[in-house]
This record gives structure tokens, C-alpha cells and sequence, in this order.
């Protein structure tokens, strides 16, 4: 079993972030940010819990340009929010349909809506309010005098630079992903029904130390997969499918998110190229991936390999993608984001690729971007297909 990095943050890790998002909020004249999402409300208070997968109760966090955050959420979280650094608790019984923390919201904004301050809300890509639309338009027009702006280019760069903690747990659970991996030759066999082989992976990756595995995905078929994202089906292992799982197991509420390919008993000359292809393509990803270049052209960088079999890009729409408190972060390793890679950014490299009679094949690494060349944290693929499942 490996050593297990500190549970938690020290009180400095917040003390710092909320620095650094208040150094932001005085640059662009916001007298605070209101925060609904479960990311950012852990981020900026270490509230860490499974509850968010109930939609039934809303959480607010308000990050003012002075003082520390205010928590608005529902009694049930109180004593576990009260563990965390956050003094200033506001609490009602939940759940209230006709004023599930609104009231709260209000006596808590008002001033700022007196003072016509200008607030901060995320509103952009891959953002959400987690409350009932109704109950937005309502504190809204209870706030006349506020001025919304759009907070989401701040919270994302915020999060996306890494502290020295937060990538110590991720490499943790790469290094325990990286394991299980390591075992596929005992957990994975000829005749194993795919549903069988999603179970026994994530149990190893349990037994390795992760504390849970939400994020599992992968398929098989004869000569390569075709379909990742559905459930698994019972069709046994066969001879000559190329297997992939993918994994977003966690540790302390941090994912790791990468994948492995392999072939049973044997590997017809497509698969095997395709894979070298994919390698190749994540190989020139690493030695491309260095603060000051943007992820288009990091992008570009595998996409130059990847053109030798399939000059479409594959159908995963870019080639990696940032990754921290959630499986997928910003920024995305595609033409449309302009995105600088900057030090301390925890990313995923991810090509893929189209080839034969409408197969696929993905390959991804994990990494962080450092003062020159990246680290891994994925314990490297084999540069060769490794082939599993012999009788």
C-alpha cells in the first residue's frame, strides 16, 4: 500500500486562495463572488462531501472582496461546514421549497445591492447554477442595484494552477490507477464478461487505496472498440479484442483520469499501428507541453502524429483536457481554446484516432506542467500494445 498524502489542507492553502481571488476581484472592481457549484465551494472553504449527488438541496458560498467567505447552506451540512475554516454559517431546514435559503441570500446581498456594487457569478462554459431557476429570477429581482459579471475566466485560472498539496494527491491516486493497471494480466481473462471486468477493476483500484471510483469507462470488441461511454454488457472476452478502460478514481476528493489499452491473446497489424500512432501522438504531447505554449498548438502537436491514420482528429472532439477536483477541468486541448499552459497545471493528454471498419482507439496520460520538460503522473503505457488473456 502506498504512503497516503495529509488528508485535508492546512489553513494557509485556503488563506492563500481566497488571497489571490480577492487580488482578482480588486483588478476588476467586484466587491464579491457568489459561488453555487461543488468545486468551488470546496475549493474556497474545504467542504468535501458525497451530498452534492442529491439535486434536492441547494449550497451557497459567498467569497466577499474582504473578510472570509460566508457559507448559505442547509442545516443538515452545518457541523460538517463548522469543521472547515469558514466562521460565518448560515443556516435553514432543508428542504423548503418556497424558500430554500433565498431569504438568507437576500439579508446577506442587500447591501451590496444598496450600494449598486458589481458582483461576480459563473456564467460561462461548463458552469451551472445548482439552484431552481425560479428561485435565481427571484433573489435577482430582489437585488435591483446589483451589477452581475461574469466570474468564470477568474475561478477557472484560479483553479487550474495547482498548489504543491493538490498535486500530491492527484499523483497519489495516479500512482493507485497506475497499479491497478499494472495488474490487468490477473484481473482481466479470455471469457470474462465485460461487466465482470468493469467490477474487478474497480474493486482492485478499492483495494489499492482510492477511496472511490465514480468514473469508469472502456469497451471491447474484435479488432477494436467501437463505443466507450455505454454501459458494459455481459459479451464474454474473446480472443482478439482490443480491451480499453478508462478510470476517474479519486483520493480526498481528487481524480485521476487515464486509460490502457490491450489486446486478448493476439493483435491484428491496424490495432497495433493504431496504438503506436496513439503513442507517438502522446509522446510528442509531452515534449510539447512546457509553460507559454497554448493548447491549440499542444493540440497541433498530437494532431500532426495522429494525421498519418486518421486526418479527421477521432471523435473525442480534443485531445485532453485539465483535471484537479473534478474528472474534466479546464482548459481543453482543442483549436478553440487559446489557453496558455502555465506551471503547476495538471492536464491529461488524450489523443485519438479513427481507423479500420469504424473503430477507435484512445490513449491518455496524466501530467503536470513544470519549468521545463512535464512530470508524469500516470506511470507511463508500454510503447507496445500489451496483449492479456492467455488460456
Amino acid at each position: 500500500m502506498l504512503d497516503k498524502p495529509v488528508r485535508g489542507f492546512p489553513l494557509r492553502e485556503f488563506e492563500e486562495r481566497l488571497e489571490r481571488a480577492q487580488k482578482l476581484m480588486s483588478t476588476n472592481d467586484l466587491a464579491g463572488i457568489l459561488l453555487m457549484s461543488e468545486p468551488e465551494v470546496r475549493y474556497f472553504s474545504g467542504f468535501n462531501t458525497q451530498f452534492w449527488q442529491s439535486p434536492t438541496r441547494p449550497w451557497f458560498l459567498f467569497v466577499p472582496a474582504e473578510k472570509k467567505p460566508i457559507a448559505v447552506i442547509p442545516e443538515i451540512g452545518a457541523i460538517l461546514m463548522r469543521s472547515t475554516w469558514i466562521d460565518d454559517i448560515r443556516t435553514w431546514s432543508a428542504p423548503c421549497p418556497k424558500d430554500d435559503g433565498i431569504s438568507l441570500l437576500q439579508d446577506l446581498l442587500d447591501p451590496f445591492s444598496k450600494s449598486k456594487a458589481r458582483l461576480g457569478i459563473m456564467k460561462g462554459h461548463e458552469t451551472g447554477l445548482r439552484m431552481p431557476l425560479m428561485d435565481y429570477e427571484r433573489l435577482m429581482s430582489s437585488l435591483p442595484g446589483v451589477e452581475l459579471v461574469d466570474a468564470t475566466n477568474m475561478i477557472r485560472h484560479l483553479r487550474m494552477i495547482k498548489s504543491v498539496a493538490e498535486i500530491e494527491k492527484i499523483e497519489h491516486i495516479c500512482k493507485i490507477a497506475s497499479q491497478t493497471f499494472e495488474k490487468a494480466g490477473k484481473i482481466f481473462y479470455k471469457g470474462q464478461p465485460l461487466a465482470e471486468a468493469f467490477r474487478a477493476f474497480r474493486i482492485e483500484c478499492l483495494t489499492q487505496g482510492a477511496d472511490d471510483v465514480p468514473y469508469l469507462a472502456g469497451g471491447a470488441d474484435q479488432g477494436g472498440y467501437r463505443d466507450i461511454i455505454s454501459p458494459p454488457s455481459n459479451r464474454p472476452l474473446q480472443s482478439g479484442d482490443i480491451l480499453m478502460f478508462d478510470t476517474g478514481a479519486t483520493f480526498d476528493g481528487y481524480f485521476c483520469d487515464f486509460d490502457r489499452n490491450y489486446a486478448v491473446e493476439n493483435v491484428d497489424d491496424i490495432s497495433r499501428r493504431a496504438y503506436d500512432t496513439l503513442w507517438r501522438a502522446t509522446e510528442a504531447g509531452i515534449s510539447a507541453a512546457r509553460p507559454g505554449i497554448s493548447c491549440q498548438d499542444l493540440f497541433q502537436s498530437m494532431q500532426n502524429v495522429i494525421s498519418e491514420m486518421d486526418d479527421q482528429g477521432g471523435e473525442v472532439g480534443r485531445y485532453g483536457h485539465g483535471l484537479g477536483m473534478q474528472l474534466t477541468e479546464w482548459p481543453s486541448h482543442a483549436t478553440f481554446d487559446e489557453t496558455v499552459l502555465e506551471e503547476n497545471m495538471v492536464i491529461t493528454l488524450e489523443p485519438s484516432l479513427n481507423y479500420g471498419e469504424g473503430r477507435i482507439m484512445v490513449h491518455e496520460e496524466n501530467l503536470v506542467v513544470q519549468n521545463g520538460a512535464p512530470r508524469l503522473l500516470s506511470v507511463r503505457a508500454e510503447p507496445e500494445i500489451p496483449i492479456i488473456g492467455f488460456s
